[in-house]
């Protein structure tokens, strides 16, 4: 089954409704020895979200109230968000938090998923849908790491300053760092305001310039470099790339690349910059709904052949 034409042209903001602020319920659970934090919502099929750097499961606040027919779990890194101080002493690199994912799915009992992630955790659900592509139902990326498409050079301008950065006081990392990173990543402006809020709360409570530099340092272009030739193998699986071609961070020649290896429709957000989930939610449970209804349809006819 063929996804539908992506669409091309940039949808208008939608006024902020009430669901835009529902809060999913937050979950936790000890998975080997790992205290593992999610917010959760909905019923039906699991979807799993997966943010990045620096952000928390709040990435997918706008996201999760629009997509129906699902449980809908935004997962929280480890060693991110909340969930900072389970980070220290532990590989946190993007090929580690593939396997705490797969370990967190077994704890929950989840055996199939549709796996969805951006920026960091598209890298985490290539490498865990690779390892372990029966579990995978379906794969959303949008302005997702691969390839050797990162660090990006914000990123690895902080790498070489770590000294200075750990001993920077919050409200310098804040204003020197964060804003930064919100302001040039998003093309709404009152959401990159809010993102600030939203996502810098748990560094300023958990250490912000040493927990930041703790992220960077496990970042490791190798964790993609060593399964991007094998990504072809997963064109049999329902997928969706959706990307913000405005970018500066992840430019869309990499989301045209995923489409490519992945068998899919490459759907444009023209004007779109990187944070996608934050300022063009519709867009994203749009893709997710389309996605999941694919996933249906393919199971139904593999049962209707079994029978």
């Amino acid at each position: 089954m063929q996804p539908p034409d992506p669409q091309v042209d940039p949808p208008a903001h939608p006024s902020p409704t009430r669901a835009d602020f529902i809060r999913a319920a937050s979950r936790e659970r000890d998975v080997q020895g790992i205290r593992m934090r999610w917010e959760e919502s909905g019923e039906g099929p699991p979807v799993v979200l997966v943010h990045g750097i620096p952000t928390s499961p709040r990435l997918w606040r706008r996201v999760m109230p629009r997509v129906t027919g699902a449980r809908l779990l935004a997962w929280e890194m480890v060693g991110y968000g909340d969930s900072i101080p389970e980070g220290r002493d532990r590989d946190i690199s993007v090929r580690a938090q593939a396997g705490y994912l797969l370990d967190w799915l077994d704890a929950l009992q989840i055996d199939r998923a549709v796996l969805a992630g951006h920026d960091l955790g598209g890298g985490v659900v290539q490498i865990a849908a690779l390892r372990a592509p029966e579990r995978c139902a379906g794969l959303l990326l949008t302005n997702a790491i691969g390839y050797d498409s990162w660090p990006i050079p914000s990123v690895k301008m902080l790498r070489a300053s770590g000294a200075l950065v750990r001993h920077m006081p919050d409200a310098a990392v804040k204003t020197g760092v964060f804003r930064m990173l919100m302001a040039r990543g998003h093309d709404d402006g009152d959401v990159a305001d809010e993102s600030l809020d939203q996502h810098f709360g748990p560094y300023a409570r958990h250490g912000a310039g040493e927990a930041l530099m703790r992220q960077i340092d496990a970042l490791d272009v190798h964790d993609t470099l060593d399964v991007a030739d094998r990504l072809p193998t997963l064109a049999n699986i329902p997928a969706r790339v959706v990307w913000g071609v405005a970018d500066r961070f992840q430019k869309p020649e990499h989301g045209e690349r995923f489409a490519r290896d992945l068998g899919v429709a490459f759907e444009r957000i023209e004007g779109g910059k990187h944070f996608t989930p934050e300022d063009h939610p519709e867009r994203i449970a749009a893709a997710l709904d389309s996605l999941i209804a694919e996933v249906a349809a393919r199971s139904a006819s593999t049962a209707r052949r079994s029978h």
